[in-house]
């Protein structure tokens, strides 16, 4: 307890890191009070009478736990920074097979500048069409005022909604360039954080006459996040030599020597890191969009509609796991080139041993990339499902929501990568990290975001 008061003492002396903290502080402030600003004409009584008569029970509860209750509360955040997710997946996937968003992604700052401003603009687009089917949906449920024009409140709110949206957005770029980084992971996060207290609240309120059962439930979910913690750090490292000339007795005919110096390729299990179930869930989003427009629940589609909708369903944990493990693959195709290493190892006259530099160096990159990506890649299925097979086993589901899934992994990896951007800065400044072991403080490799799309 001394060492951890010692440490957060070295955080505040450390003027940049300080201002870093406390900024990105306000702005979630900021995010997190946006999210009970109720929109013009939503009757705030009704919305309270409904959320004390439903429960989770679908995708957009879902939603909703993202945006820290701005969904279920129709708050001006209610659609939080998920258009914006779901434009990032749009480009990125373009990125693959349209040769015009190819050569943005080569064309370095002015064309990083360039998809910035096309995902900004989709990010719009997306923010209309799912704002429209927002306000229908709470038309449908009865929460707008009686006396408000239908076409008035339907063009306001959704000016307001993309206005929320776009300030969402705006807040996640400014905590990523002048904070701590990360900053539309933890506008996720801190969504997610704010549900925890009620949903555990309603668990404790569940299993009030068995205890035993609540005990179990915590020891299954702290073993949940432990095995989480060590997929997501997960390495496989790569041995690499570099021959390093130096002078002295015994040179060779040019006066100099060969002396090896180690290092290592890491390569993460989990290269494609939360985004994988991230873009998972925008994709089963949509037919939840799509619904609200097309499909009424007498409708023939209305119980397929229904199933998709809910994500503790079968055919919704199904779509769910195919859908992350194909985004693993995908993502972890864009983020890790096996050329870019073995160009590095070529350049910086290095070698893996027993493996010929150039191409049979890149193949082999690439093929215990591709091994090591099917676990990690079925590790985030099944965890993307895991809050089915709770519910399954009686835990309640908002609560139910913890135990996997976006919730989970989100949490997991943003703390993670938060505590490693305040060691860094802790290290730099000659400061004892937040951890005198572990995979935070340890060893580091020169290559570590080489081939990495870092």
């Amino acid at each position: 307890m001394k060492r951890f008061l010692s440490t957060l003492n070295n955080i505040w002396k450390i003027e940049e890191l300080r201002k870093r903290i406390l900024l990105t502080i306000g702005l979630l402030a900021v995010y997190r009070f946006g999210a009970f600003i109720v929109l013009p004409g939503v009757d705030a009584s009704k919305i309270q009478t409904q959320d004390a008569a439903e429960g989770a029970k679908d995708l957009l509860d879902l939603i909703n736990t993202f945006t820290g209750g701005a969904f279920n509360s129709a708050s001006v955040f209610a659609l939080g920074i998920m258009p914006y997710i779901t434009a990032s997946i749009i480009i990125q996937l373009l990125g693959f097979a349209v040769p015009y968003f190819q050569r943005l992604q080569k064309d370095g700052e002015t064309g990083r500048k360039k998809l910035t401003q096309i995902t900004r603009a989709l990010t719009l687009a997306i923010t209309f069409l799912q704002g429209s089917a927002y306000l229908s949906m709470i038309r449908n449920d009865g929460l707008v005022m009686d006396t408000i024009s239908m076409p008035i409140f339907t063009i306001c709110n959704l000016i307001i909604l993309s206005a929320g949206t776009i300030f969402a957005m705006w807040l996640g770029e400014r905590i990523t360039d002048r904070g701590i980084g990360n900053g539309v992971s933890l506008l996720i996060t801190v969504g997610i954080i704010a549900s925890l207290p009620q949903s555990f609240a309603a668990e404790i309120g569940a299993q009030s006459g068995t205890f035993l059962v609540l005990i179990l439930e915590l020891a299954a979910l702290f073993g949940i996040v432990m095995v989480t913690v060590l997929i997501v750090q997960g390495i496989r490292r790569i041995p690499v030599q570099y021959a390093k000339q130096v002078s002295g007795r015994g040179s060779n005919i040019a006066g100099m020597k060969m002396q090896n110096e180690r290092d290592f390729i890491p390569l993460k299990v989990n290269a494609a890191g939360v985004m994988p179930i991230i873009f998972a869930q925008a994709i089963l989003f949509l037919p939840a969009t799509i619904g609200q427009y097309f499909i009424s629940n007498g409708s023939e589609l209305g119980g397929l509609y229904t199933q998709l909708s809910n994500p503790f369903s079968a055919i919704s944990s199904v779509l769910a796991f195919l859908l992350v493990v194909g985004f693993t693959y995908i993502y972890t195709a864009l983020m890790v080139n096996p050329k870019d290493y073995a160009d590095y190892l070529k350049n910086m006259n290095a070698f893996i041993p027993g493996v010929k530099p150039g191409q049979p160096t890149a193949d082999l990159i690439d093929t215990i990339t591709s091994r090591i990506t099917l676990p990690g890649s079925v590790f985030l299925g099944l965890i993307a499902i895991l809050p089915a097979f709770a519910v399954a086993a009686g835990v309640n589901q908002g609560f139910a929501i913890f135990f996997g899934g976006t919730s989970l992994l989100i949490l997991v990896a943003v703390v993670l990568d938060t505590l490693a951007q305040i060691e860094s800065y802790l290290l730099l400044k000659h400061y004892d990290g937040l951890m005198k072991s572990g995979r935070i403080q340890g060893k580091q490799s020169r290559m570590q975001n080489i081939g990495a799309g870092m």
